[in-house]
C-alpha cells in the first residue's frame, strides 16, 4: 500500500550526484575563466577569440548540469495517487535499462475498468465522459462512462481499445477482474436508416448493395438498397427523406417467386 506522492522505487543515485556536482564544478570553472580573460583583453594579454571560447565554454558547460541535474530528479519514482502495488519487476540491486517496467500499481478508487473494441466507423460515434450502460453478469446493469479513447487504431486487429469506468457501488463490489461484461452504447447520426434483422438479407450484389424481399401490391419484390452498417443482428440500409414504410419479408423469401427491380 502507498499514498499519493510517496516514493516507489529508486536507483542509485551516488553516481548521479556525483556527475551533477563535478558538472557544477566545471560550470564555475568557466564562469571564472571568462572574468580570467577579461582582465587578460585590460592588459591587451588576450583576445576576442579567447572570449568568446569561454561564453561557449559556459553554455556548455551549464547544459551538461542541466542534463545531470535531470538525471537525477527522474532517478525516483512516485506515487500520482494512493493505491496498492499489484507487481513488481525488478529485485533490489538490479540493472535497469531505458524503458524498462518496475512497478505495476492500481489505484484504490476508480479502478474499475471494462475495455471494449470498436471499429473506425464506430469510434467516430462515441466521445470522452460519454454515459453508458455496462451489463454485468449475474449482477445487473452499471452506469459506466468513457474515459479513454486511443487516437490511433491497434497494430495488430485495427480496432479502437476504448476504457469505460464504472461507478463503484453495492453492485460493482464483487466484480471479478477479467468478467466478460456487455456494453450499450447510444449514439445518433444524421443519416436516415432502416434496420432490418439480419434474417431479411437475401444476398449482396455486384455493386456492394443489400438484396431485400418486400411486399408491394401482394407480390415479393427484391430490391437492392445501400448498406451504412450492419452487426450480428440487424443490418441497416440507407433511406431517403421522403422514404415509405416497408414491409420486410423475413421468412421464406427464398422459395417465393421474386420479381427483380431497380431502385
Amino acid at each position: 500500500m502507498f499514498k499519493e506522492n510517496q516514493l516507489l522505487a529508486a536507483l542509485d543515485i551516488s553516481e548521479l550526484e556525483a556527475e551533477k556536482n563535478a558538472a557544477y564544478s566545471r560550470l564555475l570553472q568557466a564562469k571564472r575563466n571568462i572574468e580570467r580573460v577579461k582582465t587578460l583583453m585590460k592588459k591587451k594579454l588576450s583576445s576576442q577569440r579567447d572570449l568568446d571560447d569561454a561564453i561557449t565554454s559556459v553554455e556548455t558547460t551549464r547544459a551538461n548540469y542541466r542534463v545531470a541535474n535531470y538525471n537525477l530528479e527522474k532517478a525516483q519514482l512516485f506515487s500520482p495517487f494512493e493505491g496498492v502495488v499489484v507487481q513488481r519487476y525488478t529485485d533490489l540491486g538490479e540493472l535497469q535499462t531505458p524503458g524498462s517496467t518496475a512497478l505495476q500499481v492500481a489505484s484504490l478508487t476508480g479502478n474499475l475498468i471494462v475495455r471494449v473494441s470498436l471499429t473506425g466507423e464506430e469510434i467516430s460515434l462515441v466521445h470522452l465522459n460519454q454515459k453508458v450502460e455496462v451489463h454485468l453478469a449475474y449482477l445487473g446493469v452499471v452506469d459506466g462512462k468513457i474515459s479513454k479513447i486511443p487516437a490511433i487504431a491497434d497494430s495488430q486487429n485495427h480496432l479502437f481499445n476504448i476504457e469505460i469506468s464504472l461507478e463503484e457501488n453495492q453492485i460493482t463490489k464483487p466484480f471479478i477482474v477479467g468478467q466478460l461484461a456487455r456494453i450499450l452504447i447510444h449514439s445518433q447520426t444524421d443519416n436516415l436508416v432502416y434496420r432490418l434483422p439480419i434474417e431479411a438479407l437475401n444476398a449482396i450484389d455486384e455493386q456492394g448493395k443489400a438484396l431485400i424481399t418486400i411486399e408491394h401490391n401482394n407480390k415479393p419484390v427484391q430490391q437492392a438498397f445501400t448498406i451504412f452498417k450492419l452487426d450480428n443482428d440487424f443490418i441497416y440500409l440507407l433511406a431517403q427523406d421522403n422514404a415509405v414504410t416497408l414491409d420486410v419479408i423475413t421468412q421464406g423469401w427464398n422459395k417465393l417467386p421474386l420479381i427483380s427491380t431497380k431502385k
